[in-house]
């Protein structure tokens, strides 16, 4: 088994990607929507995201196991950036081989090679499996948080 990380751009094959984003297995935890190819094209042709994608390949072949996306964040004083993870989705069939954390590290690896400030996420109380691979990874501080929802009509 091997798994393999990376960014998506535009220059990608998104039909194939959306089209494995789409046929992959999600569950509930993952609250999964349909993806369109404009609306990735359209999330990755803007200024400070990220999407990244992680197939695990088998002697049966290569599948998606998960998807990730975050952003850059500016502060407005001391020219700090952090990043801000988003999601991280791991396909609901294939948990539990590390696809999860490879996509978690791939992103810690590029905040440290790009001097981001730090990094932060959150999850809902409830989710152990993600609050169990997040402090896996050896967070410096785990926030207790309180979040609010407005949805607009």
């Amino acid at each position: 088994m091997e798994l393999t990380t990376k960014f998506v751009t535009q220059s990608d094959d998104l039909d194939a990607i959306v089209a494995d984003i789409n046929s992959a297995q999600w569950d509930a935890a993952n609250d999964m929507t349909d993806y369109q190819v404009d609306s990735l094209r359209y999330y990755l042709g803007q200024v400070d995201t990220l999407f990244l994608v992680c197939y695990l390949t088998q002697a049966s072949g290569s599948v998606l196991g998960g998807i990730a996306s975050a952003r850059i964040q500016h502060k407005p004083y001391d020219k700090m950036k952090w990043l801000y993870i988003d999601e991280v989705d791991t396909v609901a069939n294939l948990r539990q081989r590390g696809i999860g954390t490879s996509m978690m590290k791939y992103l810690l690896e590029y905040a440290d090679e790009n001097d981001f400030e730090e990094v932060w996420l959150g999850t809902e109380v409830e989710n152990i499996p993600a609050r169990k691979l997040y402090e896996s990874l050896g967070p410096d501080f785990i926030d207790q948080v309180v979040g609010f929802t407005f949805e607009l009509d």
